[in-house]
């Protein structure tokens, strides 16, 4: 028996979760942009060149393709581009097998995470944005 609210073609589900995908992404993009100076202190703590250009292109990436992917708007190439950014960025801050014992299992949880969260890119990028979407109403 299929409940109406479980149906994939219900446009609120890829609605609320585009959304929910996005929030981590806005709200940790939003948070660059609060501490500009001390995530590019950590950043540079982390080895990462060229800050003063990965700092912003970093903002764009979160805030930016949070909030196309929240409207529904690109959404494919975005989560693509989600996808691709987060492999570096969870090598990179997440090294779980690499770092104290007191930090590896938060570590981890945050590796696993990400890698949860690129599952979700991968499927938005195959299923699409849903109806409830700027691309549904630009390709009517």
């Amino acid at each position: 028996m299929k409940l109406p609210i479980t149906d994939p073609a219900h446009p609120a589900i890829a609605l609320v979760g585009r959304i929910l995908l996005a929030l981590i992404f806005i709200v940790s993009g939003l948070g660059k942009v609060m501490n500009y100076g001390g995530t590019a202190g950590y950043m540079a703590s982390a080895g990462l060149p060229m800050v003063g250009l990965l700092l912003p292109l970093t903002i764009a990436v979160e805030l930016g393709g949070g909030l196309l992917i929240a409207f529904g708007m690109f959404t494919r190439i975005v989560a693509i581009v989600e996808f691709l950014f987060l492999i570096p960025v969870t090598l990179v801050f997440h090294h779980f097998w690499d770092v104290p014992a007191a930090q590896a299992m938060m570590q981890q949880i945050n590796f696993l995470k990400n890698v949860a969260i690129m599952g979700g890119m991968l499927l938005l990028a195959f299923a699409g944005p849903g109806s409830l979407s700027v691309d549904a109403r630009r390709n009517r």
